[in-house]
């Protein structure tokens, strides 16, 4: 990916319904590109045989209330 330009950010903010003033745009279109980046090693990873995430039950962690 040759990365999001400021213009690019923009036109998809609008076609979104959201109006991206110019100064944001930067940083709009350089923070999509780093979450495009993670997720494309994500993608990458072999997860073998870890179980989907409905196997794992979350539990509350214990509070010590001296601290």
């Amino acid at each position: 990916m040759s990365g999001l330009t400021p213009h690019e950010a923009a036109r998809w903010a609008l076609r979104a319904g959201l109006v991206l003033p110019a100064d944001r745009r930067t940083a709009v279109a350089a923070t999509a590109d780093h979450i495009h980046d993670v997720v494309a090693v994500l993608r990458e990873l072999d997860f073998g045989q870890t179980p989907p995430a409905p196997a794992y039950r979350a539990t509350p962690e214990a509070h010590d209330a001296a601290v």
